[in-house]
């Protein structure tokens, strides 16, 4: 038997927290079809595209997706995503965290200090930032923070603080100071400051930046990427999916261990 449970609008959709399928050794993609049965005809449809599936609280997209197969007793937990921004900004809601990111323009006085200085003025907020050249896409974005937030949810980060965890989920590295070395925050280089915590404060943080937003994700970092973590052609091919390198990135990201 295979429980799953219902967080958020998915909880609106299917009108229960949690129901129970008896099949088991079905794929993601299986379930998906038989839930789609039991929906009361009454309710939207579920956004699979923009719906988190964590299989006992691991990303399903960090495992094999939608061909990901489930056993007796696993526990499936359907997550919607609520998404917003814009081309300067990119906003989501998460396990009832929300999350605000931004690209910010490298600049020489801009250092780590700015970064102190932001958590300095709000505590209540959790801020990082993370060397543009790092990041992949919106998705790699994402996905690496929705791992973090279970991660922290599940009592399981890399380090102490979520802030950190991200760090070095990006950095594919469980040395502190070596993720920071690798995708911190340097002065002349663009950044993506992502901003996780109460709407309101979120909102008064935006008020107060005073460096430039810039588009996000204008450049492409495929090549980087790949250089930079060694990742090889074979490799990527022996991926099928519709981006192997975010898969890749995601995989390795997802199985690092303090």
């Amino acid at each position: 038997m295979i429980t799953v449970k219902f967080i958020g609008g998915a909880k609106k959709i299917y009108q229960t927290e949690q129901t129970s399928v008896s099949e088991s050794n079905i794929s993601i993609k299986e379930l998906i079809e038989i839930l789609a049965k039991i929906k009361p005809s009454n309710t939207e449809n579920l956004d699979i595209d923009n719906t988190l599936l964590a299989i006992n609280g691991v990303d399903s997209a960090s495992l094999d997706g939608l061909s990901t197969i489930l056993k007796d007793g696993d526990i499936v937990s359907l997550i919607p995503i609520i998404h917003g921004g814009s081309q300067n900004s990119l906003s989501f809601t998460f396990l009832a965290k929300n999350v605000q990111i931004y690209q910010i323009k490298g600049e020489k006085i801009i250092d780590v200090k700015f970064l102190e200085e932001l958590r300095n003025h709000f505590p209540k907020l959790t801020i990082q930032a993370i060397s543009s050249k790092f990041i992949l896409n919106s998705s790699h974005l994402k996905k690496i923070i929705k791992l973090s937030i279970i991660s922290q949810k599940n009592h399981v980060l890399l380090s102490n603080k979520i802030e950190t965890d991200i760090l070095m989920r990006f950095a594919l590295m469980t040395q502190i100071s070596s993720a920071i070395t690798t995708v911190g925050i340097k002065p002349n280089e663009d950044f993506i400051l992502i901003c996780i915590g109460n709407k309101k404060q979120l909102s008064q943080l935006k008020k107060q930046l005073t460096v430039q937003i810039i588009p996000m994700f204008a450049k492409r970092n495929e090549l980087f990427l790949k250089r930079y973590f060694k990742i090889q052609k074979n490799e990527l091919e022996s991926i099928y999916s519709k981006n192997p390198l975010e898969d890749i990135l995601l995989e390795r990201a997802s199985v690092l261990f303090s």
